[in-house]
């Protein structure tokens, strides 16, 4: 995980799925912050962060206070979207 642009970004079929139910305001926020990411994954406005217990190995970034993008780091810089959600993404 280093702070290099990321290459690529892949979505699993929970990412997809979560996404097709959410709001549009948060669904044009996420893509807004995906640009983001893409750029810097640790850019300060993300607040990218380690996840624990029994999402260890798995990262998230904020899209708002409440929603947020569960993710994996995948090696040469590219990244797999797991879900998008509230915090029942981490159950």
């Amino acid at each position: 995980m280093s702070r290099e642009k990321i290459k690529s970004i892949k979505y699993s079929k929970k990412f997809l799925k979560s996404l097709r139910k959410l709001p549009d305001r948060i669904i044009e926020l996420a893509e807004e912050k995906e640009i983001i990411f893409k750029k810097d994954p640790f850019d300060i406005r993300l607040d990218t962060h380690k996840l624990s217990g029994r999402n260890k190995g798995c990262w998230a970034f904020w899209i708002t206070n409440s929603y947020r993008i569960k993710l994996v780091f995948l090696p040469d810089n590219k990244v797999l979207f797991l879900n998008i959600g509230t915090h029942d993404i981490y159950k």
